[in-house]
């Protein structure tokens, strides 16, 4: 129910955000709540503007409840000042460079044998995976994130939501 409600409230916040006028993908998180901890993420580790640039980007965005998985004490510190390039290296981690809709990703996907890896802006690669139905991303440490919504276009790139942050080296 709680993903639910999350998919519909990020359906109807971007519908209204896409009535307007052309946000990009900055603003679009900014004008969601459940990517509040993500934009002080973002805040903290002076990438919003950079992110506001031309692109285009895509962005593979965790939640609120991506970032609660984290230890309450591992993320305070990866917000304060001193740890602004570490924080810099796992936010850039979950940017692609390109606009990649779902459908790219699918069809990338079909032609890798259910598997991919995309270049991240940190310099290091995401593996995509489909497995039972559902796109994953897999990270350097072999962590998974499930996708569960795809193609929240801005006007600089595109956004798809994960469910857990994932980590570079």
């Amino acid at each position: 129910m709680k993903k639910l409600v999350f998919v519909l409230t990020t359906v109807v916040a971007l519908a209204i955000s896409q009535t307007t006028k052309a946000q990009t993908i900055v603003e679009v998180a900014v004008g969601n709540e459940n990517f509040s901890t993500l934009v002080a993420a973002l805040k903290a580790a002076d990438l919003v503007e950079a992110l506001q640039g031309e692109g285009p980007f895509t962005v593979f965005a965790p939640t609120n409840d991506a970032f609660a998985k984290i230890d309450k004490e591992t993320l305070a510190n990866l917000l304060k000042p001193e740890n602004k390039k570490t924080l810099a290296k796992i936010l850039t981690y979950h940017v692609v460079s390109g606009k990649l809709m779902a459908s790219d990703v699918v069809a990338a996907l079909k032609k890798g044998k259910g598997k991919v890896e995309v270049e991240t802006l940190a310099g290091q690669k995401l593996t995509v995976k489909q497995k039972n139905g559902k796109i994953w991303l897999k990270d350097q440490a072999g962590n998974y994130s499930e996708i569960t919504a795809t193609d929240v276009a801005g006007s600089n790139g595109v956004i798809h939501v994960i469910d857990t942050v994932v980590m570079p080296k």
